[in-house]
């Protein structure tokens, strides 16, 4: 079961074969400076990973290029979308990532987005590193942190996290 949401493809980069959709997409994140198309590219990127297995090279690319968007782009609403595609693709391999953007980006929008993000991977093992965020300055990421600190207490038991059963 995919995502329920479809993004505006102005471009038609949906049409485009896999490799060529991927690298259209890696060069308006990595180059252009208009930050709804880095989303809307984060996004197409985010449907290459969709039911793939996590050792499935595509997979592997767009999780990578999720982890860029992290450390390299300058705008919290991308870098929140980036966080939100990591968990709705269960990109296990960036916990770590989204761990360092909860706990230090300048944008409060995507340490909110980051934490959230590991409470809806069932993260069980950064438990220790969100309640790091519950001394953070904004009330929202201190908010997020505790909200996920105690949803993951509730599921510790429940098993592994599956994008269809987001909730």
């Amino acid at each position: 079961m995919g995502m329920a949401i479809e993004i505006y493809d102005e471009n038609n980069l949906r049409d485009l074969p896999e490799a060529q959709r991927f690298s259209m997409c890696e060069r308006i994140i990595k180059n252009d400076s208009d930050e709804s198309k880095r989303w809307d590219a984060v996004w197409l990127i985010g449907e290459l990973a969709e039911n793939r297995d996590p050792e499935d090279p595509m997979f592997i690319k767009s999780a990578d290029l999720m982890e860029w968007v992290l450390k390299n782009d300058d705008n919290g609403v991308v870098k929140h979308e980036a966080c939100y595609q990591i968990a709705g693709r269960n990109m296990r391999s960036k916990i770590p990532a989204l761990v360092e953007s909860a706990l230090n980006d300048k944008s409060i929008l995507t340490k909110h987005e980051a934490i959230e993000s590991l409470g809806l991977m069932r993260a069980f093992d950064a438990i220790d590193l969100i309640r790091d965020a519950e001394i953070d300055p904004s009330i929202d990421v201190r908010e997020t942190a505790r909200f996920v600190i105690k949803r993951l207490q509730r599921l510790q038991n429940q098993g592994e996290y599956k994008p269809a059963e987001i909730l």
